[in-house]
């Protein structure tokens, strides 16, 4: 019985001292990471959240926008051609300012230059869609911009907790434990796992629009295409032949 009892007290024991253990070793909470690096680990961090809360708004911007019934309208592609079938430009131009678009907007372009013929057209087409494919990809580079930028704030962040590490030691003397470091280190490193988790994202999401840019860029010259070939196969107008008639036998003696 007693023999009982003694094991019975060994493993209490035990338990009680893991436990103990387990708590002086459990790692800080998220909350105490984050404000253990002072004043300029906070801004870092602060930092990193603006980066992402930009990075997830442009994301779901450009979910919105760049869809092909958004961009190129059926409907407006079949009622373009139709104007163009019947010679009605002014209609034309009344449809893309109702209905905006990046169909609409390079069909302006096109008719702006009507009164040159098909050639200044089709030159007026290709440089309005240009300018907006520039437009476009310059919207989503911005996700380019944040990718590169946030794994260098993390590590603008590791840089200065693994500074203030060092100063502890320095200050000590030498007396810091390896814990204390390690824990130091472990800290400063979180700003770095942040930037990576702002960078991945943002790279992979700019990587994906712009293909998809590249994709509805070509599709809406496919489009404009298929719009203005009627006006392509309209046989040029042809200038009249001046007659020029040989003067008079009288008039020439004079």
């Amino acid at each position: 019985m007693r023999t009982l009892a003694f094991v019975i007290f060994v493993f209490a024991t035990s338990s009680l001292q893991a436990q103990e253990t387990s708590a002086a070793a459990a790692p800080a909470g998220l909350t105490e990471i984050v404000f253990s690096g002072g004043w300029i680990g906070l801004l870092i961090i602060l930092a990193l959240l603006g980066l992402s809360l930009t990075a997830a708004y442009l994301v779901f911007e450009q979910l919105l926008s760049l869809r092909r019934t958004q961009m190129i309208p059926d409907e407006l592609a079949r009622q373009l051609r139709q104007c163009v079938e019947q010679g009605q430009l002014k209609q034309m131009q009344q449809l893309c300012q109702q209905s905006p678009s990046l169909l609409s907007s390079v069909t302006l372009g096109g008719i702006a230059e009507a009164e040159g013929g098909w050639e200044e057209i089709q030159t007026g087409l290709e440089e309005t869609l240009a300018e907006q494919a520039a437009r476009l990809f310059r919207r989503v580079e911005y996700l380019s911009v944040i990718g590169n930028i946030a794994p260098m704030v993390g590590l603008l962040g590791t840089v200065v907790g693994m500074i203030f590490a060092f100063q502890q030691v320095a200050v000590t003397q030498g007396g810091a434990s390896a814990g204390q470091l390690a824990e130091g280190i472990y800290q400063a490193l979180v700003t770095t796992v942040g930037g990576l988790l702002i960078a991945i994202p943002s790279l992979a999401a700019f990587a994906v629009f712009r293909n998809r840019i590249d994709q509805l860029v070509a599709e809406t010259a496919h489009t404009l295409q298929h719009v203005w070939r009627p006006l392509k196969r309209r046989p040029p107008r042809s200038a009249p032949i001046r007659t020029v008639r040989p003067p008079k036998p009288g008039k020439q003696d004079e």
